[in-house]
């Protein structure tokens, strides 16, 4: 089986592919670029004359052939493990054309957690890295200098901005409804529970999984990020973290957070 990890950035994805990882039976990614050798194709399968120029039912039928395949010989050239869980934000968005080519409704776990506590831990980040330029920060065009401006663009753009509004198109074409959904801070708090949730919408066998002793199984260079290291480290014991957005972010600014997030935060359980 191959299933999808679609989640919110800073909101646990990491950690679940670790606990998965656990599983003998089950290969998981990092973040994973896959999906952009299916984007490469689509481009080509769209815009050239030869598949223009052929039967188009034909071609669509072969066209779902090349991307279904693709997709099974890359998950088989990672691993000869029975399930493959592949790490992409992408998913969610790219579900209809999946469903497509699969021939059935692809698996896809969404993580997501308090958007102030993703915002929080970007910011965090920033801080701790200030030996290296990074994009967010530009003083000669007075962006990025304070934390709430920081907070504006991540809102607005990726990687925040980019996956609120996948959750957002997702949850209009009732796409949600076909997914898991697991909150952070209950994976944190549950791991038991929240980990068998995923085995059975999965429709897999359960494992007994040592959320005591995480090994960090998925390794990324988090320099090419642009955001530091640590970026996708993880603690080997799952427990909860206590929120510190308040003393990141000040409450002026999460109160603002709120507002600007409102559906998201409403959606997810975290306001209201």
């Amino acid at each position: 089986m191959i299933f999808f990890n679609s989640s919110m950035p800073r909101s646990g994805s990491t950690l679940l592919q670790n606990i998965l990882g656990q599983n003998p039976d089950t290969h998981v990614t990092p973040t994973d670029g896959g999906l952009e050798l299916l984007y490469g194709a689509r481009v080509n399968y769209t815009n050239n004359a030869e598949f223009n120029a052929q039967d188009p039912e034909q071609m669509q039928a072969a066209w779902r052939g090349f991307c279904k395949g693709g997709l099974e010989g890359y998950a088989a050239g990672l691993s000869n493990k029975p399930n493959t869980c592949i790490k992409s934000r992408g998913i969610g968005e790219q579900f209809d054309w999946f469903s497509n080519f699969m021939g059935e409704d692809p698996k896809v776990i969404v993580m997501v957690r308090n958007v102030k506590s993703i915002l929080a831990s970007h910011e965090k980040m920033f801080r701790t890295n200030p030996e290296k330029a990074q994009q967010v920060h530009n003083p000669s065009e007075m962006r990025g200098l304070t934390t709430e401006s920081r907070v504006q663009q991540w809102i607005q753009g990726p990687p925040v901005g980019l996956a609120l509004q996948r959750l957002q198109q997702m949850k209009l074409q009732e796409i949600d409804k076909k997914c898991l959904y697991i909150r952070f801070e209950d994976l944190t708090k549950y791991p038991e529970t929240e980990i068998s949730r995923v085995y059975d919408y999965l429709g897999l066998p359960t494992f007994k999984h040592d959320f005591n002793n995480v090994e960090q199984l998925t390794q990324e260079d988090d320099a090419l990020y642009g955001m530091g290291p640590g970026l996708h480290v993880i603690r080997p014991k799952v427990e909860s973290i206590k929120p510190d957005y308040l003393d990141v972010l000040g409450e002026q600014l999460c109160k603002g957070i709120d507002e600007m997030c409102a559906g998201y935060q409403q959606d997810y359980g975290y306001r209201g």
